[in-house]
């Protein structure tokens, strides 16, 4: 099916919309505003001034310093830049303000179109407690749980007993995986508790919790709904989202797999029904958990960044569904009109650290290579390069250097010193003659090389003093030794202690100098990525000092505290 016709819109109201957000769904937002002919105005804050999204809009302001508190969540100065400039309409995009019905109301009294649902459907569907009774009313199925009003440590434990263990908590205004915790059993019940409530406080500011049954290993399927100011409601077909880490999508696929067509009406119907019991208007979600029937577990009343695989099976663009729609018009497909055609998979990339649990990790992105998008690939991204990056402007001729001086190659204990491009390396009883050189193929570089007369063609990555390699069978790395003039300069981590995994703020500190703990005791609380993460003893012994306050941020393997083996204690 062809994209929707691009034409002007016919109501005339919004000529120029404001993307209230940062990164690849403000970019995304501004694609289909340009394609329409549509002004777009980015707001940045200071971490964001050389950003994508900056240089991609028609106009762009700066909203304050880098905290999001201070810039992207400041609704005042959103509303401010949207008089300046003139926007009849605000795109939330998601996250920030995309659910935040304060902001939904202060736009309508301003007389500016905000580019969602209604205020009263936000609120509704964005408490857990109460989507829930709506969506009983409404015929849609639900899954057993607490969402009642007493909210003390007795109650909420009691209700999970008589759920049954292991049951999920959950923040009534939760998204996104956070203020979400999983109780096995009773002993953990509290601490799990508690580490919600305070990762939804620092999210939301309200630590109002639910209680309901832990489905284990269910499928995570959600529905593409979307409405108008009309009263009509379509479904765009589902999105299994099951493959996840920490609560964190990783990768979606539309359609579901092995999804029958009667399950899939049914699952679309009862999205449908949702979405009209709350007077839905725009591009919402809701989602559901499949074993052997599906419930309801919540609706996203926004973009996700999943829609481009709902785009890619029905041909649609939904950011321009939401500006038509958001300016007054009728959806522009009916139910039937809407064909399911083909399969789309979308794979997100965290900026993670695959060697250490996959944590969350930050830092300049020194280096990105995608392949080129076309009819059946998208990229959706809204980062580049570090401008302090050597790859920025070299072009990747930087690589050449490998043709002309001496190198010595370290994998693992074995080094081998190599002065031209043909070799012949004996490792492990074997003979390997080698050969090779650099090409450049615009901004990549690739290695062709010849491993006793076996061809390959890995791509190559040089940062600092790594050779990453690439090919399909996987990856690997090879590190160019460090001088000995230079060895030991780098920092030590704490010796004896326990160490920042990953950039973060410390959120809390369990644990003062005299204190004894156990191996796996909790020591300190850290927030990286907007996630929670406790930081445990590595070994028992007695805290000898503590290095962070809370409120203060801890660089990746900065030392936390430093521990001594208690007295009279003997060697692990």
């Amino acid at each position: 099916m062809p994209l929707i016709g691009v034409v002007s819109l016919c109501t005339g109201r919004i000529e120029k919309v404001l993307i209230a957000n940062r990164g690849e769904i403000a970019c995304r937002v501004m694609q289909t505003a340009k394609k329409m002919g549509v002004h777009s105005v980015a707001v940045y804050s200071d971490a964001d001034r050389h950003s994508m999204h900056v240089a991609m809009a028609d106009e762009a302001y700066h909203i304050g310093p880098a905290a999001s508190q201070q810039s992207y969540l400041c609704m005042d100065k959103i509303l401010d830049v949207a008089k300046k400039s003139s926007a009849q309409a605000v795109h939330p995009g998601y996250g920030f303000l995309s659910e935040n019905t304060e902001f939904a109301e202060l736009c309508k009294q301003e007389g500016i179109i905000f580019i969602g649902p209604p205020s009263s459907a936000i609120r509704d569907m964005g408490i857990k407690s109460t989507s829930k009774h709506i969506m009983s009313a409404a015929g849609v199925p639900i899954i057993e749980g607490y969402h009642g009003e007493d909210q003390s440590d007795g109650k909420l434990q009691s209700e999970a007993a008589r759920i049954g263990y292991p049951v999920m908590i959950k923040a009534v205004r939760g998204g996104g995986g956070k203020g979400m915790r999983i109780a096995h059993s009773e002993a953990e019940f509290h601490e799990q508790l508690e580490s919600a409530r305070r990762e939804a406080r620092k999210s939301f500011n309200d630590d109002v919790m639910l209680i309901e049954k832990f489905v284990e290993n269910p499928r995570h399927v959600e529905v593409q709904v979307f409405g108008d100011q009309f009263g009509d409601a379509v479904y765009l077909f589902e999105r299994d989202c099951s493959v996840q880490r920490r609560h964190q999508k990783i990768i979606e696929e539309a359609p579901g797999p092995g999804i029958s067509p009667e399950v899939r009406r049914k699952l679309g119907e009862a999205a449908v029904r949702a979405a009209k019991a709350v007077n839905y208007v725009g591009a919402g979600t809701v989602e559901f958990i499949m074993d052997h029937n599906f419930y309801f577990m919540e609706m996203n009343t926004r973009l996700q960044v999943e829609h481009p695989v709902s785009e890619m099976i029905t041909g649609t663009d939904l950011v321009e569904w939401q500006l038509r729609v958001a300016a007054g018009e009728r959806l522009p497909l009916s139910q039937k009109q809407i064909v399911l055609r083909g399969h789309s998979f979308e794979a997100r990339i965290y900026a993670e650290d695959p060697n250490n649990n996959f944590l969350p990790g930050a830092g300049p992105l020194l280096h990105l290579s995608t392949p080129q998008g076309d009819q059946c690939t998208r990229i959706e991204t809204g980062v580049r390069e570090d401008m302090f990056s050597p790859f920025a402007s070299s072009n990747g001729r930087r690589f050449n250097v490998l043709h002309c001086r001496n190198l010595t190659l370290q994998l693992g204990d074995d080094s081998k010193r190599s002065c031209s491009d043909k070799h012949t390396h004996t490792t492990g009883g074997q003979v390997f003659h080698v050969s090779g050189e650099l090409q450049m193929e615009g901004d990549v570089t690739y290695l062709w090389c010849s491993v006793n007369g076996v061809l390959s063609r890995p791509k190559l990555v040089i940062l600092d003093n790594t050779v990453h390699i690439f090919s399909m069978e996987g990856s690997a790395q090879v590190d160019i030794p460090v001088p000995k003039f230079l060895a030991g300069v780098s920092g030590s981590s704490a010796q004896g202690g326990a160490v920042a995994p990953m950039t973060g703020t410390i959120e809390k500190v369990l644990v003062k100098a005299g204190d004894s703990v156990q191996k796996g005791d909790p020591l300190m609380v850290m927030i990286a990525m907007k996630m929670e993460h406790t930081i445990r003893a590595p070994k028992a012994g007695v805290i000898k000092k503590v290095f962070f306050k809370e409120g203060s941020q801890a660089s990746r393997h900065a030392a936390l505290v430093e521990m001594e083996q208690e007295e009279g204690a003997g060697e692990e």
